[in-house]
């Protein structure tokens, strides 16, 4: 350990004992747990022209699965229809492992909601689109998503939620 005259340890060096505080943040591994295609109007559904309506629905969830490790879980829902029938029908269900070492607890939560999806859906979106083009459509090219904004919509909604739940009687 190196001490300068005034007794401060600097940051270069090792920390007594061993100790190792530094916060990190890493992806473990990611893997796809569920994929689905429908195509329940095939062949008919390819005479159609006209370009079909597609409604994407996506759900976050995370659970912890070890001291360090936590489960991120991005699930994304397709479905298209044209001219009143159902084109196709895509979910996917793709998740990673991130270990989190000496993350102070209050950033905890927005790593996994916001930043872990942004890093797991470049994947989720290639997986998924090669499945609609395998199915026989166009790929499916989501437009990318801003899960921080998103987080912080939801946060703000949550505070002032609570905010009017504890002025009313």
């Amino acid at each position: 350990m190196s001490e300068q005259d005034d007794g401060i340890i600097t940051g270069t060096e090792p920390l007594p004992n061993g100790a190792d505080t530094t916060p990190a943040a890493g992806l473990i591994s990611q893997y796809v747990k569920d994929l689905s295609f429908e195509n329940p109007n095939a062949p008919a559904i390819f005479q159609i022209t006209t370009p079909p309506q597609i409604d994407v629905q996506f759900n976050i969830g995370t659970a912890q699965v070890g001291e360090e490790i936590h489960e991120v879980v991005l699930r994304v829902e397709v479905r298209a229809e044209t001219e009143g029938q159902v084109a196709f029908i895509a979910e996917l269900t793709y998740a990673g492992l991130f270990g989190l070492r000496n993350i102070p607890e209050e950033h905890v939560q927005p790593f996994l909601l916001a930043e872990a999806p942004r890093l797991l859906f470049p994947f989720a979106r290639r997986v998924l689109a090669d499945a609609v083009r395998d199915g026989g459509f166009q790929p499916l090219l989501l437009e990318p998503i801003d899960f921080a904004a998103i987080y912080m919509q939801q946060a703000e909604a949550r505070d002032q939620a609570a905010a009017g739940e504890i002025g009313t009687a």
